[in-house]
């Protein structure tokens, strides 16, 4: 089995910060995101992994090189144009050849080990494994319908949801997804989706299951979201990276790279990236700050960097 990251999207919602560095290597509690993803593959026991990549191509190379620092063995395509995520993962095809492959989204992150769907994909001999989570508001996600365990419908961000369960940002998938992205028309939002190439599996009479996810699972492409990863990861401890230095009164859910200088009234719910020179005449709550920062007054929900 093989890994499959998708890693290539420009991280809008993290603007300006990803305009300096790319979301996938953007650390959370000073370790990257795509880190936390290479732990999971890991430990399914896949060291052979494919990067999905776009513009942040030559940042994404520098930083990972041939994967040896982290355990992996490193390759990379080019998703050419943002077309969605059944369009990026048919990028990785020549890679994968004839073998299955767990498709893991770069900016996911789990609080426990996936290995356990691996070993329900293979020894259930399907097609293709969802990780799926019940979820309070299913609207925003592709939502299954399951009979048992096995899926047999899947809508994309429904307006009136089936069920609760949530697609959950890991998917494992045999040979037969291939053919389900032959012509695979856009959706109303002129993306080629994985949901609806997984319904062709489904519609094809193609085994089709859900690995049924209890844990804790987040995205980390907003401000919200990245902050709230980063303070479950940190338990509410204040986390300084080697060299760190800060003058400021340093409340809960703190994270200073390595590196960073900061000079500041107080700290609470933050995160100053490596290497950061920052200095704020007030408070600086809920905000991620990069670059050299100089500012009087507070700083309080803001992606900032100077």
């Amino acid at each position: 089995m093989k890994g499959v990251i998708l890693a290539a999207g420009k991280g809008s919602r993290l603007f300006p910060v990803t305009h300096h560095i790319p979301k996938p290597l953007l650390p959370i509690a000073n370790r990257m995101t795509l880190e936390y993803a290479f732990d999971q593959l890991k430990e399914m026991g896949i060291r052979e992994i494919c990067i999905v990549v776009g513009e942040n191509a030559p940042h994404v190379h520098a930083a990972l090189g041939d994967g040896s620092a982290f355990g992996v063995s490193l390759s990379y395509v080019t998703q050419t144009e943002p077309k969605g995520l059944a369009h990026a993962v048919g990028f990785a095809q020549e890679f994968v050849g004839d073998d299955s492959f767990v498709l893991y989204l770069g900016d996911a992150v789990y609080d426990r080990s996936l290995a356990e769907f691996a070993r329900q994909f293979t020894t259930s001999g399907c097609d293709n494994l969802n990780l799926v989570k019940t979820v309070e508001d299913p609207r925003r996600f592709g939502v299954a319908t399951l009979e048992g365990d096995r899926i047999i419908r899947l809508v994309e961000k429904p307006a009136e949801p089936e069920s609760n369960f949530a697609m959950a940002g890991m998917y494992i998938f045999g040979p037969a997804i291939w053919d389900a992205l032959v012509d695979l028309p856009p959706s109303a939002r002129g993306e080629l989706e994985i949901t609806d190439a997984i319904q062709r599996l489904i519609d094809s009479g193609k085994d089709v299951r859900a690995g049924i996810y209890e844990g804790e699972w987040f995205d980390t492409g907003t401000l919200d979201s990245f902050l709230e990863t980063s303070n479950f990861l940190t338990q509410g401890a204040v986390l300084a990276g080697e060299n760190a230095d800060f003058e400021a009164i340093v409340g809960q859910h703190v994270v200073i790279g390595a590196g960073a200088c900061v000079r500041a009234g107080m700290l609470e719910d933050c995160v100053v990236l490596p290497g950061a020179k920052v200095t704020v005449d007030g408070n600086i709550r809920h905000a991620v700050l990069g670059g050299t920062v100089t500012r009087s007054g507070d700083i309080e929900n803001e992606v900032v960097w100077g």
